[in-house]
């Protein structure tokens, strides 16, 4: 197996982290480090005070009130190096899922494309949290090294023999934690791998929750989710071998050296070379240095915490989008999409794609499923970047546009809308920057939502996560929430599915106002939609196959078949009967 190299972005990655935690690493590592002292102290004060003792010296009880005070001292420190390790891994942790959580928000729909959405929450949660260990293990980790350097130190001052002895065999130890480190890299990230996979899958079975349990799919869906379940415990299980082992290799040698190193400091004895407190500081100086044993389990977190850091890498390697610092230029909203292409899983979506909507009004995308609707209407908002061609408002490409500039020129509404905020009112008011209150009410009114939000129990106050809200209720909320917004360009993907057809004509009537002043792109479905519109766009497999008027469009078979009309239907397709 190899062992796993870090990422530029991971040890960036942990490097800030432990910089952030700075201070708590310090104190954690001299607290460590004081314990450290404190036992390497500990048995040559006891050896001292067990020759007074049988000399029968005066100053024995003072030795003793010594021996009393050092093991106090290990005492507090331990407590003090609990608190430390326990608030050093949270405030990392958090810091760790506030730098992700914001870079991910900086790649914006880019990065759930890339990873799903389930890997994000899992590497988000609790691959954060494993690497969140890394400064305070790594703290410890170093003081705990100086222990059995330490102790071997203290047992050549006793004797060289004795140092000697114990030297012979510490290759071995050391051997085998090399050896952990190096095997279980590989086990660690696949195991991490695997949990962001079910992760993945289990986030996607919750979104489609309502469609499994109406097609009965339950049993299979988890067996699905577990899939990867067999694997992840073949990886656990290489991973606890591999630390076993190691163990099992210090635990067999460890007590060896102990026991030789007492043999030679008992023959020492006999020969008057120690004394029997030496002896007995040689003892607890052998257990000292054998604890190189205990660092199986550290060096084990620190791996884990590494392979972590690398997941965490891996996203945040993904480049942020960036923007320009360039203004808007007075306009109404003329959209110009010049030779975009777009793919997705190796496939072209769009291709080449050239389209002018021209200032206030309002362009229908028509198309089968698969046709790169929806994908159109993210690269014309710039929720996404086309591989190719470009995308301008006003004559002003949008990649050079600031940030929120560009997000205050153009307003999305979605077919699902994500209902963010503490309330209602928060909800459809959500962006910067906030609208105000009769602008909130009044986009309520043109979305008809009105009506419904003012028979929740506290209106427009009411927590969205108490308003029992259906499909279509939701999306008059998202509808609002983009005409709350100041905007020049207004893109409705399918956010009209879901509402019956006298609220639709009452929304679209409202939307395709004259006086409305901006321009609109609209993804639709239904004919009734397509008729309101000045002009639609006809994608097929990804490329425009016509643009105009839908009285003229509806003239071709193909356009007509759309949207469910027979291919006999012909010209007597009337607008709004769903044959188009």
């Amino acid at each position: 197996m190899t062992t796993l190299v870090p990422s530029d972005g991971s040890t960036a990655l942990l490097r800030s982290a432990t910089r952030h935690s700075g201070a708590r690493c310090a104190g954690l590592a001299l607290t460590a480090l004081a314990s450290t002292g404190a036992n390497l102290l500990l048995p040559t004060v006891l050896g001292r005070a067990l020759d007074l003792l049988l000399s029968g010296a005066a100053d024995a009880t003072r030795w003793v009130l010594w021996c009393a005070a050092l093991v106090l001292l290990l005492a507090v420190l331990d407590a003090f190096d609990t608190v430390l390790d326990g608030t050093t891994t949270a405030r990392t942790t958090a810091w760790l899922r506030g730098r992700l959580t914001g870079h991910v928000l900086a790649v914006g729909p880019r990065a759930v494309v890339r990873f799903g959405s389930g890997d994000l929450v899992a590497r988000i949660v609790g691959i954060a949290a494993q690497a969140g260990t890394a400064p305070a293990t790594f703290a410890t980790l170093v003081a705990g090294l100086v222990g059995p350097v330490g102790a071997v130190v203290a047992l050549g001052l006793i004797s060289p023999w004795l140092a000697a002895v114990f030297l012979g065999g510490a290759p071995v130890l050391a051997l085998s934690l090399r050896v952990l480190a190096r095997d279980s890299s590989a086990s660690v990230a696949r195991y991490q791998q695997l949990q962001g996979r079910m992760a993945g899958a289990l986030s996607e079975a919750i979104g489609g929750h309502r469609t499994i349990a109406a097609a009965g799919t339950a049993d299979r869906t988890v067996a699905r989710i577990l899939r990867p379940l067999p694997e992840l415990s073949r990886e656990g299980h290489r991973m606890w071998r591999v630390q076993g082992r190691a163990a099992a290799q210090a635990v067999a040698v460890a007590p060896l050296l102990q026991v030789g190193v007492l043999a030679v400091a008992g023959f020492l004895l006999t020969r008057q070379h120690l004394t029997v407190g030496e002896l007995l500081a040689a003892s607890r100086y052998a257990v000292l240095a054998a604890g190189i044993g205990v660092l199986v389990g550290q060096l084990s977190g620190l791996v884990r915490a590494r392979a972590a850091a690398l997941r965490l890498g891996e996203v945040l390697d993904e480049p942020a989008t960036p923007y320009g610092e360039r203004r808007l230029p007075p306009g109404q909203g003329r959209l110009e999409l010049r030779g975009v292409t777009a793919r997705r899983g190796g496939r072209t979506v769009l291709d080449g794609v050239d389209l002018v909507v021209p200032a206030g009004t309002t362009l229908a995308v028509v198309g089968r499923s698969g046709s790169g609707k929806s994908l159109l209407a993210a690269v014309a908002g710039r929720l996404t970047d086309p591989d190719e061609g470009e995308v301008r408002l006003d004559g002003v490409p949008l990649r050079e546009l600031d940030r929120g500039e560009l997000r205050g020129a153009i307003a999305y509404a979605f077919e699902r809308p994500a209902l963010l905020g503490e309330s209602v009112e928060d909800t459809i008011a959500f962006g910067v920057p906030r609208p105000a209150r009769a602008r909130v009410r009044e986009a309520a009114l043109a979305a008809r939502a009105d009506s419904f939000v003012r028979r929740l129990p506290d209106g427009y106050a009411t927590p969205v996560a108490d308003a029992p809200l259906s499909g279509g209720e939701a999306q008059r909320l998202g509808l609002a929430r983009a005409f709350a917004r100041d905007s020049r360009v207004i893109v409705l993907d399918d956010a009209l599915s879901s509402l019956d057809t006298i609220t639709e004509h009452h929304i679209t009537e409202a939307l395709l106002r004259p006086d409305e002043g901006r321009t609109r792109l609209l993804v639709a479905h239904r004919a009734s939609t397509a008729s309101r519109a000045d002009t639609v766009v006809w994608l097929d497999e990804g490329k425009v196959r016509a643009v105009g008027p839908h009285t003229e469009l509806r003239q071709l078979a193909g356009y007509r078949e759309v949207f469910g009309a027979r291919p006999d239907s012909g010209v007597r397709a009337r607008s709004g009967s769903g044959g188009g």
